[in-house]
């Protein structure tokens, strides 16, 4: 699959990107050749292959699920300029 020179230009004003002429012949090159590894990749055989999470055989390392940390927010909330039913009131920014 080939990209033409027009093609580039008129991404490259939907992007609002100014493009040379030697910028857009080595756009060209780079795109063309991503599409080119798309086509070929498209025409392997994936029939009996499963899908992947990730690249490896890895696991997450979990840890418990347990609270370290007290409750602080009555402290935390008595120097706060406003709150109401413990959220904090902040000024109305958008209208």
């Amino acid at each position: 699959m080939s990209i033409t020179h027009d093609e580039i230009k008129k991404i490259a004003h939907l992007a609002r990107i100014k493009i040379t002429e030697e910028e857009a012949d080595a756009t060209i090159k780079k795109l063309s050749g991503i599409l080119n590894l798309i086509e070929d990749m498209k025409k392997v055989d994936t029939t009996n292959i499963s899908p992947m999470s990730h690249s490896q055989s890895v696991t997450q390392r979990l840890r418990e699920d347990i609270v370290t940390e007290t409750n602080q927010r009555a402290k935390l909330q008595k120097i706060a300029p406003e709150v109401s039913g413990g959220l904090y009131i902040v000024p109305q920014v958008i209208e």
